[in-house]
């Protein structure tokens, strides 16, 4: 007979009000790794809605093109206008210098009477539109307060002195011009001639902004202008993606602290596996009452159902009101980090997915002991504590299964890099299968061993082994715990690693950009006359876009390659006639000394391989309008962590004669040679820009450190998760725990044995899950560090080997903590009880 739903419901209601404290571990789970995914979900969201909402007034424009080291042409100018209101913005780096002669590299930005387009530049003083009035510029706070400058102060740039005519608290289109390093100064566009800083080579860039007129189509008038002028050589970005290494950046680095956050869910959903079946363990006398009473198994398993999924809807609803505050709070708390404050909005697609895969994981995890107490006996459920449980039916297998796929299929399909996701998962979900395994090793194991002579370790060996021991429960949690602490600290010090250590005793004092080609001599002997044993490495530097590869016109490709980033706008390029400095040859062989012959280049390793290009292929760049095409001779690696005058593509010499160009340098002196240079340059070549290595350093270390921030803040949720599950495996085996110290009490053992014994247990389990936590953490750092970030692995042995201790300490201790109650129970009650 079946029994209606709304009487299912009125049992289940009351029995839950009359205990819910059994299913808190449920929702204590659900709601970190809920409230994990929806907050990380909706930060990606809210940063990358922001970046298309104010598109127009971060790219400066409905359409921005953008040309390496020339203007417009008058017949491109005219095509611009053609297609809606256009303004003339010129960027480059350049030395401004106060009048005490103190000099600060800056990013000088020459603007027209229509800058800018969209949004608004603010002033100390107040809202301003056009450029400077003659003679006057604009500066950043930052220029202002290292210079000493304020309103009506004199500054220099090249060959001109500025009057400080306001400091700039807003720049509308700051983050769709990308990388910079240094602060900003704002000139006239009419201005810029007169400093005398861009010379034939000198290295600067034009972008040309479009106001379309409304209700006009981006991508129609994106298309005229590029097959209008075919060979330009111009970078294309419209308003649907103003920055888009930023929304790149913001998107994968979502991905994988999203996929960080589902790994925690997965890993809080063993914790509710264990707080399920610990619940229904505490029910057993209330089960086997109904069905005594008549209850059938199908019953049964509907009214402890509907309170699992009760409980785990409200685990599931907070932890989405926590995730969908998210992005305010975060901003609140760290907005000057973002790149763009997120507004207060709800995100519905983040938190839908985000309780999806709350409600897969609930089903996937409490189906097992749902359905393994549904298939008991009243008789069994009165009996012992140390009945095993049925293997599990057919269908609930399917069940699981089923929810477990739909877990995998939703993380790939929302993933932006469904591989990448897809690989994800599977590690994850053979490190699960891993501790699962070893957790039988373990019993097996300890099984077959010999009895040791010793009471208390004999009883703990026992432990491991007996019938209904939580052993694979404590495995897992140990193991998953251990393992993320192990991987978080090798993440963390392996991204400071690089910059701590080996950039200090490898990289260049400066970097020094546009040196005159015919001042390459004088530029020398300056350095050399501040420090004779300088290391000095001057190579030719120009900039152009990559138009065609063995055969393939980049302008014809529907999406790049996967990491051909070098296809993605203007390059740096060069020339040399010998292997450059940090280049190993790899494949093919270097041109001849002399060489005179057609334009040859040689390919990083890397790249070739993204492209598919090699040797014999042919290579096609765009410089300064004109279209040069190479042959590939050599493939080669290079080293990038240096931070030396390292070059994807170099070519051949002579291969760019026509194009006028000026020089790069590096300068590695000492500390007291570093204070003389930084005055002297940029007296002696105004026009050239000089990079202090530490400033570089700073931006860095600075990236480094919210990116791994970020990342300890999501696995922190997930070692917070596998805490639970610890506590829920401990909590799961309490009642065969009270049986125990209850049975060896009334044989003569004192409190400080059966604890020393439980204590043993927990000991052999983390010495044992230690050594595989090392290695499966280890592993999985370096992938993260080398795979993900491209840097090198380089982990503290002695930082991680202390969290290690630490964490299988804390398990440890959580272990002890959680057995202490068991001491005080009182054998008559808990006979009673059992």
């Amino acid at each position: 007979m079946s029994i209606p739903l709304a009487l299912l419901w009125r049992i289940a209601r009351r029995d839950l009000a009359a205990r819910i404290r059994g299913l808190r571990l449920l929702a204590v789970c659900l709601f970190l790794g809920v409230a994990t995914l929806a907050a990380i979900g909706s930060l990606t969201r809210g940063i990358t809605s922001e970046l298309e909402a104010r598109g127009q007034t971060i790219l400066g424009g409905d359409i921005e093109f953008s040309l390496p080291q020339r203007e417009a042409t008058a017949d491109e100018m005219a095509a611009f206008r053609r297609e809606g209101r256009v303004s003339a913005t010129v960027r480059l780096r350049a030395m401004a210098n106060n009048a005490d002669g103190e000099a600060l590299l800056s990013e000088l930005k020459a603007v027209d009477d229509a800058y800018p387009l969209y949004g608004t530049l603010r002033l100390e003083k107040g809202a301003r539109r056009g450029a400077p009035p003659p003679g006057r510029i604009w500066i950043g706070q930052d220029l202002a307060s290292r210079l000493g400058l304020e309103r009506d102060s004199s500054v220099k740039f090249g060959e001109m002195t500025f009057v400080v005519d306001g400091i700039v608290t807003d720049e509308p289109d700051r983050l769709g011009e990308g990388f910079t390093l240094g602060p900003v100064a704002i000139i006239g566009l009419l201005d810029l001639p007169a400093t005398q800083l861009i010379q034939p080579g000198s290295l600067y860039e034009s972008k040309y902004r479009v106001r379309l007129p409304i209700g006009a189509d981006v991508e129609a008038a994106r298309k005229r202008l590029a097959a209008a002028f075919p060979e330009a050589g111009w970078d294309i970005t419209d308003r649907n993606n103003g920055a888009p290494g930023t929304r790149r950046f913001i998107e994968r680095m979502g991905q994988f602290l999203s996929l960080v956050g589902l790994a925690a869910l997965v890993i809080a959903g063993i914790g509710v596996g264990n707080g399920v079946a610990t619940y229904l363990a505490g029910k057993r006398p209330g089960l086997a009452t109904l069905k005594v009473l008549g209850a059938d198994s199908a019953a049964l398993m509907q009214i402890y159902a509907l309170q699992i999924l009760a409980v785990a809807a409200g685990a599931i609803i907070l932890g989405l009101a926590v995730g969908a505050l998210a992005p305010p709070l975060v901003t609140a708390i760290a907005g000057d980090v973002l790149p763009v404050k997120p507004g207060l909005a709800i995100y519905p697609l983040p938190l839908a997915v985000s309780a999806a895969y709350g409600l897969l994981i609930a089903v996937a995890f409490a189906l097992p002991p749902l359905a393994a107490a549904r298939q008991v006996p009243a008789a069994g459920l009165f009996r012992a504590t140390v009945d095993r449980l049925a293997r599990p039916e057919p269908r609930t297998v399917l069940a699981v299964a089923a929810a477990l796929a739909a877990i995998v299929a939703l993380a790939v399909g929302t993933a932006r890099e469904p591989w990448f996701a897809l690989g994800f998962v599977g590690a994850a979900a053979g490190l699960l299968l891993l501790l699962v395994g070893l957790g039988w090793l373990v019993r097996r194991g300890a099984s077959k061993l010999p009895r040791p002579r010793r009471p208390l370790l004999r009883l703990a060996l026992a432990n491991l082994h007996r019938p209904g021991a939580p052993t694979g429960a404590l495995v897992v949690a140990l193991g998953l715990g251990l393992t993320l602490f192990v991987a978080l600290a090798a993440i963390q010090t392996s991204m400071t690693a690089e910059i701590a250590r080996t950039v200090p005793q490898r990289a260049p004092s400066f970097f020094v950009l546009d040196v005159p080609r015919d001042g390459a001599e004088r530029f020398r002997g300056l350095v050399t006359h501040a420090e004779p044993k300088a290391e000095i490495n001057l190579i030719p530097a120009l900039r152009g876009s990559v138009t065609e590869y063995a055969g393939q016109r980049v302008d014809e490709l529907a999406e790049l390659p996967e990491g051909a980033w070098v296809l993605r706008g203007d390059r740096g390029l060069t020339y040399s006639a010998e292997l450059p400095q940090g280049s190993a040859l790899v494949g093919g062989s270097w041109w001849p000394t002399n060489y005179k012959g057609p334009p040859l280049v040689s390919v990083e390793q890397e790249v070739a391989k993204s492209l598919d290009l090699k040797l014999g292929d042919t290579l096609s760049v765009n410089v300064l309008g004109v279209e040069v095409q190479a042959k590939v001779a050599s493939l080669r690696t290079v080293e990038w962590d240096n931070f030396g005058l390292n070059y994807v593509l170099v070519f051949s010499p002579e291969s760019f004669d026509s194009a006028p160009h000026n020089m790069i340098a590096t300068i590695a002196v000492s500390p007291e040679a570093e204070a003389v240079l930084a005055r002297d340059i940029p007296q002696a070549f105004p026009s050239a820009s000089l990079i202090a290595v530490r400033d570089v350093v700073t931006q860095v270390t600075a990236l480094l450190t919210q990116m791994s921030q970020a990342i300890a803040a999501a696995a922190s949720i997930a070692i917070l998760a596998g805490i639970a599950v610890l506590i829920g495996a401990i909590a799961a085996s309490r009642e065969r725990r009270v049986y125990d110290s209850v049975i060896l009490k009334l044989l003569g053992a004192t409190r400080g044995q059966i604890l020393a014994a439980q204590g043993v247990e927990y000991g052999l389990l983390a010495a044992v899950l230690a050594i595989l936590a090392l290695g499966l953490g280890l592993s999985s750092a370096w992938y993260v560090v080398t795979q993900l970030f491209d840097f090198r692995f380089a982990p503290d042995p002695l930082i991680v080997g202390l969290t290690l201790l630490g964490g299988a300490g804390l398990s440890f201790l959580i272990g002890i903590a959680g057995s202490w109650p068991l001491l005080s129970t009182r054998p008559a009650r808990a006979l009673r009880n059992l």
